[in-house]
């Protein structure tokens, strides 16, 4: 037989479904999550929940048939929520774990198994390699013996409204009747994920893209990026007075921002707007925890506002660690996970978006006038970013290059500085640089450029590609 190993990682486990992602591999996963449930806590419960992918119900039912076989109390909704209501439900029912069977941003064919902590984010890397060493080569479980009706009546198992929950909590904190009622237009793309519904109830009468159930997601992977969002930034162009564009991934946890002109912002751009938003109007303070491959203007503006930065490694992880400890105003990584000191510490695109909309709305200022504002202090940029493809003994030799800092400049950009902290960063002035970060998984380089202009950006990583792939 040929055993699967399964390997976590910055959040759980990701596979194919029905290639590694099956209900035994689930239920594999699952007794290890149980048994350091069991070894940790006296009588544990936990949350689960699933996205929009298919067959989220039968793994997520698999979780809690496992669970609640082991005497570990379940709280289990009906349908498809967003992980972030997953992570605040695990913070309101004092559970011990949350369970998101989802694959986030990754294309259709994959699902995943997300752990998030009682304190409402995910949990923490130590636990998560805890629970990694318990999985073992067999499940060896009756799943089929298992009667989850039985458990139910029992009270192990509970069914909940999670999404309810997080909807009453963004109506305790938002005033969404004033954002219905305002003078700008406002749009949705829910990329086909498990925010739509949050979305379709709280604003029912603006324009909701992709706000149907639809495992494929079209075939676009549900990731908030400008390539796989053209029919949301043409549906704001062609409407011509459509303020401002949301738009989130396929489990809710990260955003994406569009003008009125149907132009693309970045998770770059919207952390600045909201350390901007929170500092100079909300004269609120705290630390700004960002990710290594985040814009440098973070340190620009959070210079002028007197506020301390610390970079971490990419992932959301640290920051999360950091928000649990300190007093942390912003928090966000380049991929669109953005959580600040108001709400839990957690990626939420949905609580992001609300929290600009709204300041919009008692502002009276639109998307562009804000980040107007930003570039008055940072200057204006461009970020851009790519995969790059490549065998694996090429990608060595590039890594071994990088290493030993032979890599002096990329065409007319000399290299000044570098910095290695998390990845091979090469500046080339204060404000424009390049960076290399080899995937741990696959043959592929992640690379990434800030510049003055999009132009500039996309040309940057050009002439690094010129560099890297002829030497």
């Amino acid at each position: 037989m040929n055993i699967v190993k399964i390997k976590f990682g910055t959040d759980g486990w990701r596979a194919v479904i029905a290639k590694e992602f099956t209900v035994d591999n689930v239920a594999r996963v699952s007794l290890a999550t149980a048994a350091w449930l069991l070894k940790n806590y006296k009588s544990p419960s936990a949350v689960l929940g699933h996205d929009c992918r298919f067959q989220g119900k039968l793994f997520t039912e698999t979780v809690a048939k496992v669970f609640a076989s082991k005497g570990i109390k379940v709280y289990l909704p009906e349908g498809f929520v967003s992980t972030p209501a997953v992570s605040l439900s695990a913070l309101k029912l004092k559970a011990d774990i949350g369970v998101v069977i989802t694959a986030s941003h990754n294309p259709p064919d994959y699902s995943g198994y997300k752990l998030k902590g009682s304190h409402g984010g995910p949990l923490a890397e130590e636990y998560l390699r805890e629970v990694e060493k318990l999985i073992p080569d067999i499940g060896e479980i009756d799943l089929d013996s298992i009667k989850l009706p039985d458990f139910i009546n029992k009270g192990m198992v509970e069914m909940v409204d999670l999404e309810k929950m997080y909807i009453d909590h963004v109506l305790a904190n938002f005033d969404i009747e004033k954002i219905r009622k305002s003078k700008f237009r406002f749009a949705f793309d829910a990329m086909f994920g498990s925010g739509q519904n949050v979305m379709r109830t709280l604003f029912p009468d603006i324009d909701l893209l992709h706000c149907e159930h639809n495992p494929t997601f079209k075939w676009i992977p549900p990731e908030p990026l400008h390539k796989n969002l053209q029919e949301f930034s043409k549906h704001i162009k062609g409407a011509g007075n459509i303020d401002c564009g949301l738009a989130i991934d396929g489990d809710a946890d990260r955003i994406a921002l569009y003008d009125r002109n149907g132009n693309y912002m970045d998770s770059h751009h919207i952390i600045l707007i909201l350390i901007h938003c929170l500092s100079k109007y909300k004269k609120m303070t705290g630390k700004v925890v960002t990710g290594f491959s985040s814009t440098v203007k973070v340190e620009k503006l959070c210079r002028h506002y007197g506020l301390e930065v610390q970079r971490v490694r990419i992932g959301f992880k640290d920051i999360c660690r950091i928000m649990l400890k300190e007093d942390v105003l912003v928090g966000g990584e380049e991929s669109g996970g953005i959580a600040i000191k108001t709400h839990i510490p957690e990626r939420d695109g949905i609580w992001m978006g609300l929290t600009i909309w709204q300041f919009m709305v008692e502002t009276g200022k639109t998307l562009n006038e804000l980040i107007s504002e930003v570039y008055a202090i940072t200057g204006s940029f461009a970020f851009e970013r790519s995969d790059l493809k490549i065998n694996e003994s090429l990608k060595q030799a590039i890594i071994a290059k990088c290493e030993k800092k032979e890599y002096t400049g990329f065409g007319k950009y000399k290299v000044e500085k570098y910095d290695y902290f998390d990845g091979y960063k090469f500046f080339f002035n204060e404000n424009e640089w390049v960076m290399i970060r080899p995937s741990g998984t696959e043959p592929v380089l992640r690379t990434y450029a800030e510049a003055a202009t999009q132009e500039r950006a996309k040309d940057i990583l050009a002439e690094c590609y010129k560099t890297i792939i002829s030497a």
